[in-house]
């Protein structure tokens, strides 16, 4: 199994550069794992936010292979605890899913095609954080739900 981590945006900026760097690097102890960092439209400051969403929606869905299972971090999805993704990511395992795709969308969310082609919606916190956060705070949930898999200290620490 591979983990792809996707995000609309921006480069990571580096104040939390360093920390999804070590974190990324982690993982890869355990699985494959890539950034794919979508760059937003050219024009993106001119166009509305549906339209926005649109054009961001079809270069993510250009991107997607078909057997991909993509996890959609989105404020209305299912809530889990670190144990509870632990499961979820050893469940996928189980099932022989090849690859992964942990999806963080733009500024707006997502379009309908994107959320209707996620397998899950994944809601890290009721709370709003800026987006170059969530990717760190993904990079170190998926790491913490490898290393409880494993059965290892550090989700005790």
């Amino acid at each position: 199994m591979k983990f792809q981590f996707w995000t609309v945006g921006k480069n990571h900026e580096p104040y939390v550069k360093e920390g999804i760097e070590q974190f990324t690097k982690r993982i890869a102890n355990y699985y494959p794992v890539e950034w794919n960092i979508i760059p937003s439209p050219k024009n993106a400051a001119m166009l509305s936010e549906m339209d926005l969403k649109k054009k961001e929606g079809e270069t993510i869905c250009g991107f997607l292979q078909k057997d991909d299972h993509l996890v959609l971090l989105d404020e209305r999805g299912k809530q889990f605890s670190s144990e509870e993704l632990a499961a979820f990511i050893q469940q996928r395992a189980n099932k022989s899913i090849k690859n992964i795709v942990f999806l963080i969308g733009g500024a707006y969310g997502v379009s309908e095609p994107v959320k209707k082609r996620a397998n899950h919606t994944w809601c890290l916190s009721k709370l709003v954080f800026p987006h170059q956060l969530v990717r760190l705070i993904l990079a170190e949930q998926v790491y913490r739900a490898c290393s409880i898999n494993r059965n290892e200290k550090y989700h005790h620490q």
